[in-house]
């Protein structure tokens, strides 16, 4: 029976007889030459469908598809996967963050700020904010991109540079009109809820299962109990309920990028 490793290894043996580099080959399926890397190490195996047509890109008659098919069976636990191989499984997330712009919507002014504030050095930064827009682009512009449903606490308008918070929101506003995109917001006025414990992530998998993360100052942790899922779940419907509907959280973005663009005349 075929293994991830199988797998991955006829994946590079087929690319490389061909000539192909891993950004050519992710060229012809519509996915970065980083993610084709992520198949070859191991670190991610491909939905059906990305891997037929990698099957038919690399004219492996139906043998690289089976091979991904066993794979995926064989795979690791979602709680045992790093989160961003969640995050590109799945078919649905839901974010909630009080602090700052969830990462899968941060432009790449706001991330590198964000980054920068850290304890990175400046080559550490420029790592962190590369694999973070790989995975944005793994979750989001991928053929069947992931549904996501973002809430986010008013201050999270508020902080940040006016430059950096005018083209960060102005990103927010623009891939809200995505049918897949949904972002709302808590206002401040909302007062204490359960979401003011922390940020988390509900991952939902093709399969059915659900995996939760929990943001924290290192490095956040990955849970599936019943007891950590539950508790995502009850913040989530706190925030839900806190939130306002998309069109008045739109406004309320669009007041706070007015705000900042005025910051910026002033300057």
């Amino acid at each position: 029976m075929a293994d991830t490793n199988e797998f991955r290894h006829m994946l590079r043996r087929l690319r490389t007889e061909r000539g192909l580099s891993q950004d050519a080959l992710g060229a012809e399926v519509h996915v970065t030459g980083s993610q084709i890397g992520h198949y070859e190490s191991g670190r991610s195996v491909p939905a059906d469908d990305m891997a037929a047509r990698l099957d038919d890109t690399l004219r492996a008659d139906g043998e690289l598809r089976k091979a991904a098919e066993q794979a995926r069976g064989d795979a690791v636990a979602p709680w045992l996967r790093p989160w961003a191989d969640n995050e590109e499984r799945a078919i649905a997330l839901r974010l909630w963050e009080h602090s700052i712009v969830p990462g899968l919507l941060q432009t790449e002014a706001y991330a590198r700020a964000i980054f920068g504030t850290g304890w990175h050095t400046p080559g550490q930064a420029e790592e962190a904010l590369r694999t973070r827009m790989e995975r944005q682009a793994a979750a989001l512009d991928r053929p069947d991109p992931v549904t996501l449903a973002a809430i986010i606490g008013e201050s999270v308008l508020h902080q940040g540079a006016p430059d950096v918070m005018k083209e960060q929101l102005t990103h927010l506003v623009d891939i809200g009109h995505r049918p897949n995109v949904h972002v709302r917001v808590v206002p401040t006025s909302a007062g204490i809820h359960a979401g003011v414990a922390g940020a988390f992530a509900i991952a939902t998998l093709a399969d059915g299962s659900t995996v939760v993360y929990l943001d924290d100052l290192v490095e956040g942790k990955i849970g599936s109990r019943a007891r950590d899922l539950r508790r995502a779940v009850t913040a989530w419907e706190s925030v839900c309920s806190k939130a306002l509907p998309s069109e008045e959280s739109r406004q309320l973005i669009m007041k706070a990028i007015d705000h900042h663009g005025t910051e910026l005349a002033y300057e």
